[in-house]
């Protein structure tokens, strides 16, 4: 094979790599996301109709938490299937559990038709996709990171962190264009309309499992390295990099913080208490879906340059005081700064979740960093991801707007020290142990 020829084959295997790990996460984390968005705009009216207002709400965020216990256990069983088999077949499964438990949320009855088992099967199909997720984002920044060219692990990361975004901005879409569609009878929508967007995820998983199955195993982790590895992969990183696990698991506070305080708490509270209508919220969160898309982009490249720890130390510690800021900022009633609030914010989880795709597999050993950067990952998204958005009502009707100010600026300074606690990584090999 002549070196021209050769070239053009990588090219070609680098495009179809980004794409599935493009389409590939901006499907399952759609998924994910119209979850939080039903949760914070229908399910307390379908699924928890005989609670008082606030315990409606808070079930109906405590529900769409549940998916963040299964994370763990799911990281941990992917994540050691994708260290000893391989990445692609992993994330194959990953996705046909995400689409099942989505598809499933979508055909549910309502609380009025079945009664209690309805909000316990809505939890049971929410803990299936924690356990997917959980294995989902590790595997597909690993096939871009482990297929990349030295020096570019930043930009070809970029993609999976681009299916996020894409994500946000799908997921509000939908709803949006349902919701309008429905306009003129608010019953049929709670009824049924609501449903649109879960259903379509099937035809959507059926895409992305067909680009997925196109995509070949990274060279950088062979059949040798998994028979060689002592034990099991999560025993080994505890071992060799536990404390490292943490860190890194902090340093992914942050993006996850913002995301899920922004798609669930921040939408329920404009909507239900500040009075805005449902497609303004939903609007502004398109239009911040795409600066977060924007800013990952330009955050991801950077990192190729100047260096993932330097980009990422930077972005999050402007999330610092914006975290502080930004929900007194929301609570002033005013449509426009509730708008530049919110995509403000998107973009500030663009900025700091753009090089992650790249930092946190290079802070790990080939032989199991896929549990490792699903276990890291995961912690952020728990800590970040699953706790503001239940504990915010609570705090707010206890103590204020102050209260949820502070712990989303706790949180987010957390995250900052984790970050300058860990080494910069640009421009190591991906592919040694």
């Amino acid at each position: 094979m002549t070196p021209i020829v050769a070239a053009s084959g990588a090219r070609s295997q680098m495009r179809r790599v980004a794409t599935a790990s493009y389409v590939g996460s901006a499907i399952e984390f759609y998924d994910f996301f119209i979850y939080g968005t039903a949760a914070a705009l229908v399910f307390p009216t379908v699924f928890f109709p005989e609670l008082g207002h606030v315990m409606a709400v808070t079930a109906s965020l405590g529900a769409f938490a549940s998916a963040f216990l299964a994370r763990p256990v799911g990281a941990a069983v992917f994540g050691h299937f994708g260290d000893r088999i391989g990445r692609t077949q992993t994330l194959v499964v990953t996705l046909l559990l995400m689409g099942v438990a989505t598809v499933g949320v979508g055909l549910l009855p309502s609380t009025a038709s079945i009664g209690i088992a309805a909000p316990l099967a809505l939890i049971g199909l929410r803990l299936i996709q924690g356990f997917a997720v959980g294995g989902e984002w590790a595997g597909a920044v690993l096939l871009s990171a482990e297929h990349a060219p030295e020096g570019r692990r930043g930009f070809y990361g970029m993609f999976t962190q681009l299916g996020l975004g894409t994500a946000l901005v799908l997921s509000n879409l939908v709803f949006l264009v349902v919701h309008t569609a429905f306009a003129d009878s608010s019953q049929a929508f709670l009824q049924w309309g609501w449903r649109i967007p879960f259903l379509l995820s099937a035809v959507l998983i059926a895409i992305a499992l067909y680009i997925r199955l196109t995509v070949s195993e990274p060279t950088a982790v062979g059949a040798d390295d998994r028979e060689a590895l002592p034990g099991t992969p999560i025993g080994v990183l505890m071992r060799r990099q536990g404390a490292r696990v943490l860190l890194a698991g902090g340093a992914a506070i942050c993006a996850p913080m913002l995301v899920f305080q922004a798609g669930t708490f921040f939408t329920h509270y404009a909507a239900d208490h500040l009075g805005y209508s449902t497609n303004l919220v939903l609007t502004v969160s398109v239009l911040g879906g795409f600066f977060a898309i924007a800013f990952a982009a330009a955050s991801a490249i950077s990192s190729d340059m100047w260096g993932r720890k330097r980009v990422t130390a930077w972005a999050v510690a402007l999330a610092v005081p914006w975290s502080v800021a930004v929900f007194p900022l929301i609570e002033t009633r005013d449509p426009a700064v509730f708008g530049v609030a919110m995509v403000a914010t998107y973009a500030l989880i663009g900025a700091c979740m753009g090089p992650m795709a790249a930092f946190l597999p290079e802070l790990f050993a080939a032989r199991y960093r896929y549990t490792a950067a699903a276990l890291s990952h995961t912690i952020g998204a728990i800590v970040g991801g699953a706790l503001p958005p239940v504990l915010s009502p609570a705090l707010l009707n206890a103590a204020g707007s102050t209260a949820v100010a502070a712990m989303m600026g706790a949180l987010a300074l957390l995250s900052f020290a984790c970050v300058a606690a860990l080494p910069e990584t640009a421009g190591r090999r991906a592919t040694r142990r």
